[in-house]
Formats: C-alpha cells, sequence, structure tokens
C-alpha cells in the first residue's frame, strides 16, 4: 500500500488534533498502518496546532517539508504558512473562516484579507478545496463542529483508504453521545460540501 501523508493544520480550539486521532482510529478499524502525531504549541491560547496522520505503513509520523499529500487547513491564513508542506501534487482543503491567533505582545497587525489568502493559495498550489467551514459547522447547529466537517471534506477527496462509514462509526463511538448526531451531521455536510468543491476544482 502506498502512504498517504496528512497534515493538518489551525488554531487551538478548533479541534484538529482530535480529527487526526479519529482518522487514525478509523484506519485501525479499517486495517490500514497508521502512525500520527501532533504539535500543541500555544494551543490553550490560540496558537497553531499541528497534527500528522501518515497511512499505509509508514514507520515514522514526521512530515517532511514538500512531502505532505494532503494539507488539511482548519483556518486560512495557517493553510498559507503550512505551503512548505505541499509538493506539487498535492491536495489542499482549507475553510476559509479567519480565527487570528493569539498574540502575547498584543500585537494587532492586520489580518490578510481572505480572497488575497486564497489567491495565493491557488497560485501556488493546481488543486484547492475551499469552503467556510464554520458556516457549514453552524448550518447543523454545531458551533464546535468544524473539525467534523472537515473530516467529512477530506473523504470526499477521493484518496482515503478507509470508507466513509467506517469514519462515521468511529465518531459514533469516539465522541460524546449528547454529540453524536450534530458531529454526524457535520461530517456529512463536509462531505458534501468537498466533494461540491472536487467537481468545481475538476471543471477548471
Amino acid at each position: 500500500m502506498n502512504t498517504l501523508k496528512i497534515y493538518f493544520v489551525g488554531v487551538g480550539g478548533q479541534g484538529n488534533v482530535l480529527a487526526s486521532k479519529l482518522v487514525g482510529e478509523a484506519a485501525l478499524e479499517a486495517g490500514v498502518p497508521v502512525v500520527l502525531s501532533e504539535t500543541h504549541g500555544m494551543a490553550q491560547r490560540g496558537g497553531v496546532v499541528e497534527s500528522t496522520a501518515v497511512l499505509g505503513g509508514a514507520l515514522s509520523p514526521t512530515i517532511a517539508d514538500g512531502c505532505a499529500d494532503i494539507l488539511l487547513a482548519f483556518e486560512p491564513l495557517e493553510a498559507v504558512r503550512a505551503l512548505n508542506k505541499i509538493h506539487r501534487d498535492s491536495l489542499v482543503i482549507t475553510s476559509t473562516a479567519p480565527l487570528k491567533p493569539f498574540s502575547p505582545a498584543g500585537d494587532d497587525k492586520a489580518y490578510p484579507p481572505v480572497p488575497e489568502l486564497l489567491a495565493y493559495l491557488n497560485a501556488k498550489c493546481g488543486r484547492v478545496l475551499a469552503f467556510d467551514g464554520r458556516e457549514i459547522a453552524l448550518a447543523q447547529g454545531n458551533a464546535l463542529g468544524l473539525n467534523m466537517v472537515m473530516l467529512g471534506a477530506l473523504y470526499a477527496s477521493g484518496v482515503m483508504p478507509i470508507q466513509p462509514e467506517t469514519q462515521k462509526k468511529v465518531i459514533a463511538a469516539g465522541t460524546k453521545e449528547a454529540f453524536v448526531p450534530r458531529n454526524l451531521a457535520c461530517f456529512e455536510a463536509g462531505l458534501h460540501a468537498g466533494t461540491e468543491a472536487m467537481k468545481a476544482l475538476a471543471c477548471k
């Protein structure tokens, strides 16, 4: 089995570490070898959080620069900052909803306009799926469901060696019972958004 290297990046509180763990659990459920890693940084203060999932029998979860097959970004500026991880055939999946990282110095520098960030992403990578994941989560009644939306979009890529139903089973077993219906709704909504974005990408 070829390896699939997925690099998750976001801001503390967006749930990208949980998303990578759920991918890992789904891989094990499906009998797919997987190794994971996570870097929290200043996660508790809204700092950058990175995690990885390498599927397919790799010995190390480390993803070197230029080696990520998929960049799954929960925030558009962090997607731009992580572009060093991708290669020419990578797929970038990003939410367009901005979330300014915490600055301990109180730095109030202007956040770059999202259209400019997306234009830069498209200039650097030929395959970019972009949608407002936060808005999609809110539409499902789940303000904290961005990670489930992004997981759904990941499965729309068509390259995951795991069935979406397996991932849904893991979500149902691995998240709090009260949140399961909304988490699954967010996953399905993300799968739909990602599928539509893939169709639009194919028409370019």
